[in-house]
């Protein structure tokens, strides 16, 4: 059986980070191999939470791994609370990853225009290295900024982005999305994008790019709901599993976004906070 090593955090509750991975990646067929970034009562968005940084038991981990001689034949980052994890991470890549070992680093640095408290430039310049070592990077449209940028930067583009029409809007993000692929030579996915538009006629939709250095296309699906805790680790989930499989990058993001909308209903109808994640689990069964 296929391996991926996980590296994210652990939270309860909240259905996301490595709660989130390990059964998607498992009932893809794929065995997810955990590696603990930290260990949380609950995700960051509900208003206490127990945070146990989980840096030092990491290289205690990788020493164990190598003395078994465990080679994954996938690796995928998630969330690293700043840039010693970062580079932890690049280090990890370094002693377990041979030349077809399969790479999906999600950066998760901010979103909806603003970056996440655990950022600085330091952790965005290790996240730009992981970047550019992996097979295939899943920011969205706030971290492709960041990895361009930086966050000034960041913040003016946002700013100008929200103020064009849909079909400029959309023509900005793929060049974007290209600059990305180009500058780190990696497969990229902007996820969760929101595709606003202004015709009474036409629903809202969340888009997801995909591009490389010589194609694009677009996935998307109605908007439902809101933003809800974990769904990017579900989607980036999908993606690391079909990745080591070999399926088709498109497929397999379609596959994705059936799934997570999907979810995203039930959790709608059952008016689910979302801080306590989306109802994933009776979806299982169509990743498979």
């Amino acid at each position: 059986m296929k391996k991926i090593a996980v590296l994210n955090d652990l939270s309860g509750l909240g259905k996301c980070s490595l709660t989130a991975a390990i059964p998607v990646i498992s009932v893809m067929g794929v065995q997810a191999c955990p590696l603990p970034t930290a260990v949380l009562s609950a995700q960051t968005g509900f208003p206490s939470y127990y945070y146990d940084d989980y840096t030092a038991h990491m290289e205690e981990i990788m020493d164990q791994w190598e003395k078994m001689d465990f080679r994954p034949d996938g690796i995928y980052t998630g969330f690293l609370a700043g840039d010693v994890q970062a580079e932890m991470a690049l280090e990890f890549i370094e002693r377990f990853a041979d030349s077809d070992t399969r790479i999906l680093t999600d950066p998760i640095l901010g979103d909806n225009g603003m970056e996440y408290p655990i950022y600085t430039e330091a952790l965005c310049e290790k996240m730009r290295q992981l970047a550019e070592k992996a097979s295939m990077i899943t920011p969205n449209l706030t971290e492709a900024l960041l990895l361009l940028y930086g966050k000034e930067e960041m913040h003016c583009r946002w700013k100008y982005l929200s103020g064009l029409e849909t079909e400029a809007f959309m023509a900005e993000i793929r060049e974007t999305g290209q600059k990305i692929a180009e500058n780190f030579h990696t497969e990229a996915v902007i996820t969760g994008i929101d595709l606003y538009t202004q015709s009474a006629d036409k629903e809202a939709e969340m888009a997801n790019l995909i591009v490389n250095e010589s194609i694009w296309e677009w996935v998307t699906a109605k908007k439902e709901g809101g933003s809800y805790s974990g769904t990017g680790d579900l989607f980036a989930s999908v993606l690391s599993a079909g990745m080591v499989k070999g399926a088709d990058t498109a497929e397999t993001v379609k596959k994705a976004v059936n799934f997570i909308s999907r979810a995203i209903h039930d959790t709608v109808l059952e008016g689910t906070n979302r801080n306590e994640g989306v109802c994933f689990e009776k979806h299982l069964r169509e990743l498979l």
